[in-house]
């Protein structure tokens, strides 16, 4: 199977998810999280620094719930062009945005 080339808009959101996903998971080691969402430390690393710029579904969802993130809240960072990321989880309403 031959896979498309992304566009510079998903490889843009793929950094955007990165940037949220290493702030939110703050102190806590990329070994604990990855270990915690049963994702190799390798896939979560890949993410954080975009070179997976389009994960599957599940690994996201796994992830953005061992770091306390909603869903809703990761899909409105991700998909705003231009806009800064900053982590909302326990105590940050989606959409909240923490100072950078």
């Amino acid at each position: 199977m031959v896979r498309l080339p992304l566009t510079p808009e998903e490889v843009e959101r793929g950094q955007r998810l990165g940037a949220l996903l290493r702030r939110a998971r703050g102190e806590r080691s990329m070994l604990d999280v990855a270990l915690a969402a049963h994702v190799s430390p390798e896939t979560l690393r890949k993410i954080e620094t975009g070179r997976v710029a389009t994960p599957a579904f599940p690994t996201i969802a796994a992830i953005a719930d061992v770091l306390g993130l909603s869903l809703d809240a990761v899909w409105a960072e991700i998909s705003r062009p231009g806009g800064g990321v900053g982590p909302t989880g326990p105590g940050h309403p989606a959409g909240e945005r923490l100072a950078s």
